[in-house]
């Protein structure tokens, strides 16, 4: 007893266990067991990349050509089409981008909510998902051809006097069939992303911030939408990457000038003339570079985002 009152003697909380560092024999399990993938990547993917940047500085031992220089470089940047190219990925990776991730928002906000038939709705918002681009892509050209199915909806409609006058929606200079398709299987994938986001987020947040009087576009605006933005951010990332640097649905999908920077490089790299070959390269390094830069960008954004 201590100055008249009791002293109760509670339990002391127990050490926390540090965490064991793992021993050499678990180390070199876990590098045996990254090993296959980690042969993959570094032989196909780092090994293409080495011998890209090579070529791209002129290293061309099958040309007699062993000088390593710019000039390949100095070439592209010279070039007119080059930049048209650029421009074009830029605007097409861009629009797709951001119309997929807004749609992808609303979508998931709806599919967040309970009602009659809700599972039905998420099979089948999910179900392009597996479908390959190649074959969205053919989809858009039947569709939205001049010769397609819509043109000749259409004209037996007496909408256009012949298919011939619908509008150009593929080869065309804005791109909208590449973008209609990026849009047609981006969404779905971004959508999957923060639905998954917002479920693990909950709404308690939000009956908060309603019970303090913020209306819906409040609750949305300063609740919500801070807590699922790393995810928008990681998918649509993923997608403007995948846009920039995707081959086949510009080749299918767009004019032939100005066309996609991958697709010019591969017009670079199937030319006749092999001494084209180190600026295909180049356009090649140029993409990779630029995926890597937005990768940067993204960690940078996500980081002040936690912050």
């Amino acid at each position: 007893m201590i100055l008249g009152q009791d002293v109760k003697v509670g339990k002391l909380p127990a050490p926390q266990a540090r965490p064991q560092r793992r021993g050499w024999p678990e180390r070199l399990k876990l590098v045996l067991m990254l090993a296959p993938a980690l042969a993959v990547i570094g032989l196909l993917f780092l090994g293409g990349l080495a011998l890209a940047v090579m070529q791209s500085l002129g290293y061309l031992p099958f040309l007699g050509r062993t000088e390593l220089s710019l000039e390949a470089y100095r070439h592209i940047f010279g070039r007119e089409d080059f930049f048209r190219s650029l421009f074009l990925s830029l605007w097409i990776s861009l629009v797709a981008t951001g119309v997929s991730t807004g749609l992808a928002v609303i979508a998931a906000l709806i599919l967040r909510r309970q009602f009659r038939g809700r599972r039905w709705a998420t099979f089948i918002f999910q179900l392009n998902i597996p479908i390959p681009h190649l074959v969205g892509a053919v989809g858009i050209l039947f569709l939205f051809s001049q010769s397609g199915f819509l043109a000749r909806l259409a004209h037996l409609a007496h909408f256009i006097d012949s298919p011939a006058g619908f509008p150009a929606l593929v080869f065309d200079p804005l791109a909208v069939g590449i973008i209609l398709q990026y849009i047609w299987k981006s969404t779905t994938f971004i959508g999957v992303i923060v639905l998954a986001v917002m479920q693990s987020v909950g709404e308690d947040y939000e009956q908060v911030a309603q019970s303090l009087g913020a209306n819906r576009w409040q609750r949305f605006r300063y609740v919500l939408l801070p807590l699922i933005m790393p995810g928008i951010l990681s998918a649509s990332t993923l997608v403007f990457a995948f846009t920039f640097g995707a081959f086949e649905v510009p080749l299918l999908l767009g004019q032939r000038y100005p066309s996609a920077l991958p697709v010019l490089a591969y017009r670079y790299y199937t030319d006749a003339d092999l001494n084209f070959r180190p600026e295909a390269m180049a356009v090649s390094v140029f993409v990779s570079l630029a995926v890597t830069l937005l990768i940067f960008v993204y960690f940078k954004l996500s980081q002040k985002v936690a912050s």
